[in-house]
């Protein structure tokens, strides 16, 4: 599509903040979580949390997601709000530190309105990965050529 994010919107906000992306990280309840290994594509519906900067997410340390992040932490993730999407892409880390994971356990509680115990981190049998950008895209699609933005973290 001529155009497409990179001039200026005629009628609009034009590119979008990072404060306008992560309103739209912490309040959508389902993502979308993308991953690959031997090639092919896998891709999954999962519960995260925006905190410290960073997706939080967990699995099953036996399931394809895990297995497939084991091999190959390169994945993206995003949100399911189509009209006003924001698409994370960077490595996702497994997360061992125990104060870390009960904050991650504690957002996700409040957050989904859920009571759920340690056994939801025990690395035994599940797995809680950190997702830190390495580049997003978000848009608005009621101005759909003049807000597609791309961010770049360090």
């Amino acid at each position: 599509m001529p155009g497409y994010g990179t001039l200026a919107a005629t009628e609009g906000p034009g590119l979008l903040s990072w404060d306008w992306a992560q309103q739209r990280l912490h309040r959508s309840r389902n993502f979308w979580l993308a991953t690959a290994a031997d090639g092919a594509p896998h891709l999954m519906p999962v519960w995260a949390v925006w905190l410290d900067g960073r997706l939080w997410f967990s699995s099953a340390s036996g399931s394809r997601k895990a297995r497939n992040l084991a091999a190959q932490p390169r994945c993206s993730l995003a949100t399911e709000d189509p009209v006003e999407p924001v698409v994370v892409h960077g490595q996702a880390e497994r997360a061992t530190d125990r104060p870390q994971l009960l904050a991650v356990l504690a957002a996700e509680n409040a957050k989904y309105g859920t009571e759920y115990g340690e056994e939801m981190i025990d690395p035994a049998a599940n797995s809680v990965f950190a997702l830190r950008p390495e580049w997003a895209f978000a848009l608005d699609s009621t101005d759909f050529t003049g807000t597609p933005t791309r961010f770049t973290f360090g």
